[in-house]
């Protein structure tokens, strides 16, 4: 292992250089407007030099790497400051999903693309009416011919704006309630029948997006697994999101919370034992969600792994935004320009507990399907 971490080091401190030098420590949530098209090319390098779909098996385009490998990678990504990934979507979500559940002819269409970063995905989940109760989700396809018709709306879609291809949750079969009758939809987002419009945040940054489909049309072959079954599907897509695709969140993660103890360290908030108390608590948080995803990469799975991942995460990164906030002061209280990366980091939090599943819904997940405790009453 010391020869990989080794070699990895060393790619990473000689293609960090020239054009790329300028990316270290920019993108991630509420950052993804920081030099995208560069990051894009960057994501092009990596690919270039397989350092993309680490995990993913040889046979499908990917490296193949054992757990511990794609930890080293993650780990030394992490310490070399590189930026964040712009294909986060498509390689860590819709690729394991189409490896574990679609098509022999999907994958042979889909997986090079994105592998090579080529073609970029967003996901198509929420609605306005379905955020957290994803078994709601009321837009609908029709299938006419060799062809699905799709109509309806996805909110708080993240990097819509910029995706080639969307994969979304439909309902498929008219009359169908909660779970039964939906299914999973890989839709072209470049067509008449796809608008976005972008919904702009406190932060004054707009990443996440309205989708609206109106007589939006995608192949039939296009179905991922059977229709009808798009619940299992998506519910697998979601232990991905929340499991094995955490290790790359944490990079951005653990890039913000060393910035954080310099910049307290620098102004001398870290004299405050209050603040550094709060600074150790941050970083064993880090820690324990580093070994949550791990555990749920190499060990048996429940299914419900996904909430407690998502859990840890939402609430760390809010406190990590609220005591940014303490350690900068009575200055994080004005912004006579723009914000600074702190300000956005607090603003920027405070809808982690809610996108992606709140945490009232994980709590309910957690408590009736894995603790086995009453159910919640219910209209």
């Amino acid at each position: 292992m010391d020869t990989f971490r080794c070699a990895v080091r060393e790619w990473l401190a000689t293609n960090l250089t020239g054009e790329f030098a300028a990316l270290r420590g920019l993108g991630g949530p509420g950052r993804e407007h920081e030099a995208f098209e560069q990051r894009l090319a960057w994501d092009r390098r990596l690919a270039a030099a397989g350092w993309t779909c680490l995990g993913w098996p040889l046979e499908h385009g990917g490296r193949g790497l054992s757990l511990a490998e794609q930890v080293i990678f993650h780990e030394e990504y992490a310490r070399a400051e590189a930026p964040a990934r712009v294909s986060h979507v498509g390689e860590e979500l819709l690729g394991p999903t189409l490896i574990a559940f679609g098509s022999p002819e999907q994958r042979q269409r889909f997986l090079p693309e994105i592998a090579a970063v080529r073609e970029l995905w967003c996901q198509g989940y929420s609605e306005p009416e379905a955020g957290s109760d994803l078994a709601a989700v009321r837009t609908t396809a029709r299938r006419y011919g060799d062809e699905w018709v799709v109509n309806g709306q996805k909110v708080w879609t993240s990097l819509a704006h910029l995706a080639q291809w969307c994969f979304a949750l439909v309902r498929t079969e008219p009359g169908s309630r909660r779970q039964a009758g939906l299914s999973y939809l890989l839709i072209p987002m470049d067509q008449p029948g796809v608008r976005v419009r972008p919904i702009r945040q406190l932060t004054g940054t707009a990443e996440f997006n309205e989708v609206f489909f109106t007589d939006a049309r995608t192949s039939a072959e296009l179905v991922v697994g059977q229709p009808g079954d798009g619940w299992r599907v998506a519910m697998g897509t979601l232990t991905v999101e929340r499991g094995a695709a955490t290790l790359g969140q944490q990079v951005g993660f653990r890039r913000e919370l060393t910035a954080l103890v310099e910049l307290a360290r620098d102004c001398g908030a870290l004299e405050d034992p209050g603040i550094r108390e709060r600074v150790t608590r941050a970083w064993i948080g880090l820690e324990v969600m580093r070994a949550q995803a791990v555990r749920t990469m190499s060990g048996p799975r429940t299914g419900f792994e996904a909430s407690v991942a998502k859990l840890c995460w939402s609430r760390w990164h809010r406190g990590l935004g609220e005591l940014a906030m303490a350690v900068r002061g009575a200055a994080g209280l004005t912004a006579p320009g723009d914000l600074d990366r702190w300000q956005r980091l607090y603003l920027f939090s405070r809808a982690d507990t809610i996108y992606g599943g709140s945490d009232e819904i994980q709590r309910n997940i957690i408590a009736e399907r894995i603790l086995g405790l009453p159910k919640e009453v219910r209209p």
